[in-house]
């Protein structure tokens, strides 16, 4: 064989080489980036082949499947779907899944191993997908919903005792059976769920962040008892009013010039809101201690999941102390979901011991067989039984001759804490109403509610946590105990 002959053979087998050596990367080394890519159409075809498993809300099921006749036989259906779509998510032919549906898609399509059968490995078929049992009250969501009334916001409802998630409403809100499929109208839908940056499929009760305003202050209380700062909450405070912020020349006033605020003890400061005697606090307990008692709450924790993962509520650091004080009450960078505002409530409620909060209790296979069982779990020893005790005491203080009054529920103890958050440059936007609190029906029974509202075209003189969220949450706390 000539040089040429020879070189072209070998130019020929190199050529040939090369081309195995492609396809063994891509039939192995890559074979599970696109059995698990999206764009492969055969996972759709075989996900929507056949019913998906269901969400149950009260041990009924709030999804389903209706046929489509086409290429993707099934397709999802939502009940109420605007009302839980906080929960569900969405599980979409055209556009993937989100929450629930994608944190259990295996479960629900029958794909996870767990609900294999000896019979399925023989036949290699996919058994009926299984379902997700929530802890969703069905009568707690649906009062949340009814009081939020349409206006922009969240409200957050958990067993303090076991951390169940028994209420997650974020409004504005979607059907995610407009977008379940992927003919023109489900674009359309989509198009136009899109057009205002996504804020109506935005889970406001986990995902948004907001300054907490007002109800920091129970952090802040906290961290003043926890620190032999004062004994009680009945213990005069040394809190100036009008409070100099330090290193400054501003001044920290109150909301109510009349409001009995000059060293004010801490329920009395709580009652009435005092801003003069958190900024104090705070500035005498400094950065370090505050930061730490907020973290044993929730703050700055980077993975909180109920599974669907939580933003992270910010306390920030390396202030100054003027920025220490702010941060007492709620304001400067102080950011948090209405999640962890309900869980500094429910923190309190259960005598100091905070729970991981989840809104799922088990995963079962289609006939009902438990395949996970969610036990309940400790989180954080957050503060001692003594201080919750106090805190609850003056939270009580605060609804029954406080700025939380409209929160009363007849029959049943409850304590909270209003809030009424700066927003936007300078105070600019319409600020942020707030509502934390406890219920306790006195049988055992009890629940942390947490309330924030966005109403964009209230005058800002009417925006008050005690005027906008705590009838929520007392519309809450009626349905979660019958009244």
């Amino acid at each position: 064989m000539n040089r040429p002959m020879r070189r072209a053979a070998a130019f020929c087998l190199l050529l040939v080489l090369a081309l195995m050596l492609r396809a063994t990367w891509l039939t192995v080394a890559k074979a599970d980036s696109y059995d698990n890519n999206p764009n492969n159409v055969r996972i759709a075809i075989q996900r929507y082949s056949k019913p998906l498993g269901d969400i149950l809300v009260g041990g009924q099921p709030v999804t389903g499947s209706t046929r489509t006749g086409g290429e993707l036989a099934y397709k999802r259906s939502y009940t109420d779907g605007p009302l839980y779509a906080p929960v569900t998510g969405y599980s979409s032919q055209a556009y993937g899944s989100t929450q629930l549906e994608s944190l259990y898609a295996g479960l629900l399509d029958g794909t996870d191993p767990r609900l294999a059968g000896p019979a399925d490995a023989i036949t290699r078929t996919t058994p009926p997908g299984g379902n997700v049992v929530t802890s969703i009250d069905p009568k707690v969501q649906q009062a949340a919903w009814d009081a939020l009334g349409g206006k922009e916001g969240a409200a957050v409802a958990i067993d303090p005792a076991t951390g169940a998630i028994l209420g997650l409403v974020s409004t504005p809100s979607y059907d995610p059976s407009t977008i379940a499929g992927r003919s023109a109208a489900d674009a359309q839908a989509w198009k136009l769920l899109s057009a205002d940056s996504g804020s109506a499929m935005l889970n406001h009760a986990l995902r948004s962040t907001y300054a907490p305003g007002s109800t920091f202050k129970l952090v802040t209380a906290a961290a003043a008892l926890e620190n032999g700062l004062y004994p009680d909450v009945d213990t005069p405070t040394v809190s100036p009013d009008p409070y100099v912020l330090p290193g400054t020349t501003r001044t920290l006033t109150n909301e109510n010039p009349a409001a009995p605020c000059t060293n004010a003890t801490l329920r009395v400061a709580l009652q009435y809101s005092c801003n003069n005697v958190f900024g104090k606090l705070a500035a005498d307990l400094g950065e370090e201690k505050l930061a730490a008692q907020a973290a044993e709450f929730g703050f700055n924790l980077s993975k909180l999941d109920t599974p669907v993962r939580a933003a992270t509520s910010v306390y920030p650091d390396k202030l100054d102390p003027s920025q220490v004080a702010m941060t007492g009450i709620g304001q400067f960078s102080v950011t948090a979901t209405p999640l962890q505002m309900a869980m500094v409530s429910a923190a309190i409620a259960d005598d100091g011991v905070l729970m991981q909060p989840s809104m799922v209790e088990k995963l079962t296979d289609h006939q009902g067989k438990t395949v996970e069982d969610f036990k309940p779990q400790q989180l954080s020893r957050v503060m001692s039984e003594k201080t919750a005790r106090q805190l609850q005491s003056a939270m009580v203080t605060v609804v029954t001759g406080g700025t939380g009054q409209s929160a009363a529920v007849d029959g049943v103890t409850v304590g909270g804490k209003t809030g009424t958050a700066q927003n936007g440059v300078n105070n600019s936007g319409t600020p942020y109403a707030w509502f934390t609190s406890y219920a306790d029906d006195g049988g055992g029974h009890k629940i942390a509610v947490a309330v924030v509202v966005v109403d964009g075209s209230a005058d800002r003189a009417d925006v008050s946590g005690g005027g906008l969220a705590a009838p929520v949450a007392q519309a809450v706390i009626k349905a979660a105990f019958g009244k």
